[in-house]
């Protein structure tokens, strides 16, 4: 029992017992939502969001911050919706395009020491803009197969929780297990260790960048495949919400410290905690505030966990 109420446990719980408060009372409410039909819909809203969070956790590893994943994501919504639905070859010669952008602008930031923040932010107004090229109102379609992979009905567990459970396990097992995702991480944790062991901090943050990237561009394919149409705006909330999700799930901004699977369960929590408030009747102008309570909670109780470790 003591073993349990240990500082470090409980620091670890708290993603979790957030995810319960949220969850219980919704199934109280609304018990149908616990059935297949109920938990495909409640979690395939959340799944864009996971990794949009997969993709901010990437950044925030090398204790930089991306103000620019919510324009990325509705850029490559627009572009699942537009450019791949007239041509799959074309489609994926842009989203590969935008993946090596990602991996270049991190190797930027590391080669003129910019400040993340300024860069990013500076690129999202970039992919807004192609997103409002592209996309200027909203419309478009979304390829069948890209339908048929997104909305896929598995037997017993809906997709959308397996698809979640996989990301998360997934992540933590190349990010936290292997010897390349503690290469990655150092370059965080102790860049300048890294470095005088041979190791290039250039190609170390230009590779977490680039699989930001990569979650970014399937976030915003399994959006448009959930919604099958694209709006240049339909994501930008998904930046404040992805930083927020990674440090509900126990990540920190610096030293590398992350939580994969704690950032999903960040995600899924933020993106339940609106539902409640739906169940509740409650304005959706509330849900956004909703969200900021829960994350100030946790991270007081995160502090207080702290100070008693300490």
């Amino acid at each position: 029992m003591n073993a349990l109420l240990q500082p470090a446990r409980l620091r670890a719980a708290l993603p979790v017992l957030s995810l319960l408060i949220v969850v219980l009372p919704m199934f109280y409410l609304q018990p149908q939502t616990f059935s297949y039909f109920g938990i495909n819909t409640l979690i395939s809203l959340a799944v864009p969001i996971v990794l949009a969070t997969m993709a901010q956790m990437c950044v925030i590893t090398v204790n930089d911050l991306d103000l620019s994943i919510g324009s990325f994501v509705s850029f490559v919504a627009c572009v699942g919706a537009s450019i791949l639905q007239q041509s799959t070859v074309l489609g994926i010669a842009v989203l590969v395009g935008c993946v090596l952008v990602y991996c270049v602008i991190g190797m930027l930031i590391e080669w003129r020491n910019l400040p993340s923040i300024v860069v990013t932010l500076g690129m999202s107004f970039v992919w807004l803009g192609l997103a409002l090229l592209l996309m200027p109102t909203p419309g478009g379609s979304t390829p069948e197969w890209l339908q048929q992979l997104v909305q896929w009905h598995m037997p017993v567990i809906p997709f959308p929780l397996v698809a979640a459970v996989v990301i998360a396990v997934a992540t933590h097992f190349f990010l936290m297990r292997s010897a390349w995702g503690t290469l990655l991480r150092g370059a965080g944790g102790n860049g300048r260790a890294l470095a005088r062991a041979g190791w290039s901090l250039l190609w170390a943050r230009g590779l977490m960048y680039a699989l930001a990237g990569i979650f970014g561009v399937l976030s915003g394919l399994t959006l448009v495949g959930f919604t099958t149409s694209a709006d240049a705006n339909i994501a930008l909330r998904y930046t404040m919400i992805s930083i927020a999700a990674v440090i509900l799930g126990g990540g920190e901004f610096v030293g590398g410290r992350i939580s994969p699977c704690g950032a999903v369960i960040g995600a899924l929590t933020l993106t339940l905690a609106a539902s409640l408030l739906s169940f509740l009747e409650i304005s959706p102008t509330w849900q956004i505030g909703a969200q900021g309570v829960i994350l100030i909670i946790v991270l007081s109780l995160r502090a207080v966990i702290g100070r008693t470790r300490a």
